[in-house]
Formats: structure tokens, C-alpha cells, sequence
């Protein structure tokens, strides 16, 4: 156990953590994403989606507690990284000029707070009912169609997700990079794949809020 807290509390090892929880949080973002689209089946569909989450209530459970370990892990460690680095360079650039960064690796701790949010606010809304007392239970097609009436809530979602889709650009990629599994690159603009995978889901979960807004799933 000794050796689990020497490598915890090294550099290197928050770095390890930060990326293999954002990795398993892509699979499940990617996933949810998946399951969200069957909105496009109609709502039988969707409704036999929910009742097999529910008849596998221990497998979601322990989804649910993976979930919880892993966003723990990745918002401690991006803290602590973070502190870490302020620390390092007590007194900042006089004049900094990004190199080869990006949009999405400049703002992605402000991104992350706004994720974190911005589930608060998912889970209210969609999940436990604080935020939306039409929420029915086993109802996930009439929960979503309902849920997105309002253009202001279709907006915050359609901007949750752009923050999302650049948070995964950047993450993807240099979690990868961070295990090792992808090299280095001196144009941020080559990252194909993680920008590939930052539009698909992306496009994916923006389609339904703007579907449902649009008349097109009612």
C-alpha cells in the first residue's frame, strides 16, 4: 500500500490517475451518448432502455459507484496538478504566447468547472427530478421531449456540450499521450483522432436537445 501513496503523491502519478478516470469517463460519456440516440427510435425503444438499466440494478450500481471513483480521481488529481504547478511558478509569465496549445488545453480547467455544473444540473434534471417536476419514472422519451420546452435550457445544454467537445479534444489526446499511447505532435491541429471523437459526441448529444426543440422528436 506504502508504494499506491509514493506513486499517488509524485507528479507522475497524478498524471497516470488524471488520465486513466478521463479515459473511463470518455467510455461512459460515449456510451450515454449511444443511448441517448435511441430517442430517435421512439419512445418504445427508449423506454425498454430504461427497464433493462433497471433490471440490471446491481450492474448499474456498481456503474454508478465506478462513475462516482473515477470523477473523484480526475477532478482531485487536476487540482492537485494544478496547485501544483502555481506552486512551481510562484510569479507568472510577464507576457505569455501560446505556442502550440489550443482553445480547449488554455480554458480546460474553467471547462471542467462548468462540466461539473453542469451535471449538477443534468442529474436534476433528468435523473432525480429537482430541477424538472415533470420528471416520470421509466419515462425517458416524454422526460426528454418535455424537459427541453424552453429555449434557455436547449441553449445551456447546446453550450454544455461545446464545452464538452473541446474538454474531450484536448483531454482524449493528451491523456493518450499521458499513458504513452500516442506521440507527441507539434501541431495540435494533427490530433485526428481525439478530434473525431470530440465531434461525434458532441454532434451526438447536442442532436437531441435541438431535435426535440425543433419538432422533430415529440
Amino acid at each position: 500500500m506504502s508504494w499506491l501513496l509514493r506513486f499517488w503523491d509524485s507528479t507522475i502519478g497524478k498524471k497516470v490517475v488524471m488520465a486513466v478516470s478521463g479515459i473511463g469517463l470518455m467510455g461512459f460519456v460515449f456510451i450515454h451518448m449511444a443511448g441517448n440516440l435511441q430517442m430517435f427510435l421512439g419512445a418504445d425503444a427508449m423506454h425498454k432502455y430504461a427497464v433493462l438499466l433497471r433490471t440490471s440494478e446491481e450492474l448499474l450500481w456498481v456503474a454508478r459507484i465506478g462513475l462516482i471513483v473515477m470523477a473523484v480521481l480526475h477532478v482531485v488529481s487536476a487540482v492537485q496538478l494544478t496547485r501544483i504547478n502555481a506552486a512551481a511558478r510562484p510569479v507568472g509569465y510577464a507576457k505569455r504566447e501560446p505556442q502550440v496549445s489550443t482553445f480547449a488545453s488554455r480554458y480546460l480547467r474553467v471547462g471542467g468547472v462548468f462540466l461539473l455544473l453542469f451535471i449538477v444540473y443534468h442529474l436534476g434534471h433528468m435523473t432525480t427530478g429537482w430541477f424538472n417536476e415533470s420528471l416520470v419514472h421509466l419515462q425517458p422519451y416524454g422526460n426528454v421531449v418535455l424537459g427541453f420546452q424552453s429555449p434557455w435550457i436547449v441553449l445551456f445544454y447546446v453550450v454544455a456540450m461545446a464545452v464538452l467537445g473541446l474538454h474531450l479534444f484536448h483531454g482524449a489526446w493528451a491523456g493518450f499521450r499521458t499513458l504513452g499511447l500516442q506521440k507527441r505532435s507539434p501541431s495540435p491541429l494533427q490530433r485526428s483522432l481525439a478530434l473525431g471523437f470530440a465531434v461525434i459526441v458532441w454532434a451526438g448529444f447536442t442532436v437531441v436537445p435541438v431535435a426535440v426543440f425543433l419538432g422533430i422528436l415529440n
